[in-house]
C-alpha cells in the first residue's frame, strides 16, 4: 500500500456509504429550507463539506481506535492499526481536512459558522464515547444531524420547527442504522470492552432498532404535514418504511454478514426518500390532488 493509498483508506474514500448517509439528510434539509430551489452555490458548498467532514470523522475515529482496531476482524487492516500511517500523520490529515471545511463555512453566514463549531466538537467527541458510554450511536446521530440546522441557517438564517423535526428524525434513523453496524462487531467489542447500543440492548436489539426507525418515519410524516407534502413525498416515505421492515428480516437472526447488508441498505432508504422529497417540489401534483 502506497502512502497515498493509505491516506485514502484512512479517509474511507473507497467506502463512500458513510458519505452518502451524511449527504442524504443534508440534501433533505437544503431542499426544504430552499422550498425546493436551494442555490447551486449552497449545494456545492455542503456537498464538499459533507465529503471533508465525513473523511475527517473517519480519520479521528481511527486515531481513537488505533489500539483496538487490530483486535477486531473487520478493522484489523486499517492503516493506523497496521502502522502504514502514524498517529502524527493521522492528526495532521485530520486538522487539514477540518481547516478546508472551515474555509467553506467562512463563505456562509454567522449563524452557520456558530453551528459549525458545535458540529466539529461533537465529531471529535464521538469516537471517544465508545470507552465510557453504551450510547455512542446517539452521539453519532447528533453529529450526523448537525448539517441539517446548518443548511437551514445558511439558506434562511432561521431554525424553524421543521428543521428540528428533521434533525430528530435523522438522529433516530442514525441510531438505528449504526446499531445494525455495531451488531456486526458485537462479539469482538464484548471481548475488548468497546461499548455500543448493540451491546447494551442484547437480545432486544432488533426491537430497539425497529423502535427508532418507527420514530424516524413518524417524525418525517410530521415534516410532510408541515410542508403540505404531495403524494410523491408520501410514496418516498412509504418505500423507506418498507426498506426498514426488510431490514428487520435481515437482522432478526443477528448474522453479522446480514446485519452489514441491512446497514448498507440505509443508503438506498435515504436516497429514495430524497427522490420523493425532490419530486414533491419539482413535479406537479398528480390530478391536482393534495395530501
Amino acid at each position: 500500500m502506497t502512502r497515498f493509498a493509505a491516506y485514502r483508506a484512512l479517509m474511507r474514500t473507497d467506502k463512500p456509504i458513510g458519505t452518502w448517509l451524511l449527504a442524504w439528510p443534508t440534501f433533505w434539509a437544503l431542499l426544504i429550507a430552499g422550498n425546493g430551489d436551494p442555490s447551486v452555490r449552497l449545494v456545492v458548498i455542503f456537498a464538499v463539506g459533507v465529503f471533508l467532514m465525513r473523511s475527517a470523522g473517519c480519520v479521528i475515529n481511527d486515531f481513537a481506535d488505533r489500539k483496538v482496531d487490530g483486535h477486531v476482524s473487520r478493522t484489523k487492516e486499517r492503516p493506523l492499526a497496521t502502522g502504514k500511517v502514524t498517529s502524527t500523520e493521522a492528526l495532521v490529515l485530520f486538522f487539514a481536512l477540518i481547516a478546508l471545511a472551515f474555509l467553506l463555512v467562512l463563505m456562509l453566514n454567522q449563524l452557520t459558522l456558530v453551528l459549525s463549531f458545535v458540529a466539529v466538537a461533537v465529531a471529535i467527541l464521538y469516537p471517544f464515547t465508545k470507552r465510557w458510554t453504551h450510547g455512542p450511536q446517539f452521539v453519532l446521530g447528533f453529529a450526523f444531524s448537525m448539517a441539517i440546522p446548518m443548511a437551514f441557517a445558511a439558506t434562511s438564517q432561521s431554525l424553524p420547527l421543521v428543521c428540528w423535526l428533521l434533525f430528530a428524525a435523522n438522529l433516530a434513523w442514525t441510531v438505528a442504522y449504526d446499531t445494525e453496524y455495531a451488531m456486526v462487531d458485537r462479539e469482538d467489542d464484548l471481548a475488548i470492552g468497546i461499548k455500543s447500543t448493540a451491546v447494551l440492548t442484547g437480545r432486544f436489539d432488533v426491537l430497539f432498532i425497529a423502535g427508532f426507525q418507527v420514530v424516524a418515519v413518524a417524525l418525517l410524516a410530521w415534516v410532510g404535514r408541515l410542508i403540505d407534502a404531495t403524494p410523491f413525498y408520501w410514496a418516498g416515505l412509504i418505500v423507506m418504511a418498507g426498506m426498514f421492515v426488510w431490514q428487520w428480516q435481515l437482522i432478526r437472526k443477528r448474522e453479522p454478514s446480514k446485519c452489514f447488508v441491512a446497514f448498507q441498505q440505509n443508503h438506498y432508504a435515504g436516497m429514495v426518500f430524497a427522490f420523493g422529497l425532490a419530486l414533491h417540489y419539482w413535479l406537479p401534483i398528480p390530478f391536482g390532488a393534495s395530501v
